[in-house]
C-alpha cells in the first residue's frame, strides 16, 4: 500500500470518528482571555457541527464575543489501550450564529430533534437557546502512538503526518 493510500485511509477514519459521539468537548475563550471548557451535544451537517446552547452557559456568550472555539472528539479511557494514546480529533473552529428563524436554523434544529427526541421539542421554543455553528479550519487528528497528523486545506481535505516542523492545529 503506498503512502497516499495509507493517508486516505487515516483521512477516513478522521472523518468517521465523529460519528461515535452524542457530545463533543468545547473550548471557547472569553472576553476578558480566560479559556474555558465545557462540552455540548451537536449534529453534523456539510462539514460543520453544530450546537444549540443556552444563554446561561458562558461558552455561548464567548462563541457571540469571539467567533473561535476549539473542539476535541476523543476516545473513552475505558476503549484506549493506552492513556496516553487515546483516539482524538481536535478541530479549530470558527463559531457563527444561525438565527432563529431562517431556513438554517429550522433544518439543524430538525436534525438535533431526530438525534435526540422529545427534549429538543422542549427547549427548540426557547428564546434563550441560541444555534452556532462550528466550522472547522484546521486541526489534528491522533490515531494513537507515532500516528499524529496535521488536517488544513479546503474541508480539511489536506493531511500529513505530524513532526517537529509541522505540529498544526
Amino acid at each position: 500500500m503506498s503512502g497516499s493510500d495509507d493517508l486516505q485511509q487515516v483521512r477516513q477514519a478522521c472523518r468517521d470518528f465523529p460519528a461515535r459521539f452524542q457530545s463533543l468537548q468545547l473550548a471557547t475563550v472569553a472576553p476578558d482571555g480566560h479559556p474555558e471548557a465545557s462540552y455540548a451535544p451537536f449534529v453534523a451537517d456539510r462539514g460543520c457541527y453544530y450546537v444549540y446552547l443556552s444563554d446561561l452557559a458562558r461558552h455561548g456568550a464567548n462563541l457571540r464575543a469571539t467567533s473561535r472555539a476549539s473542539v476535541l472528539f476523543i476516545e473513552g479511557e475505558e476503549q484506549a489501550k493506552h492513556p496516553f494514546a487515546r483516539e482524538r480529533l481536535t478541530l479549530r473552529c470558527e463559531a457563527t450564529e444561525c438565527p432563529r428563524g431562517c431556513e438554517r436554523f429550522e433544518s439543524v434544529l430538525d436534525l438535533f430533534e431526530q438525534r435526540f427526541g422529545k427534549f429538543v421539542q422542549m427547549v427548540r421554543p426557547l428564546g434563550d437557546f441560541r444555534l452556532f455553528e462550528l466550522r472547522p479550519v484546521a486541526g489534528s487528528y491522533v490515531a494513537g502512538f507515532a500516528r499524529a497528523y496535521v488536517l488544513d486545506g479546503e474541508d480539511l481535505a489536506n493531511i500529513r503526518h505530524r513532526g517537529p516542523d509541522n505540529l498544526g492545529g
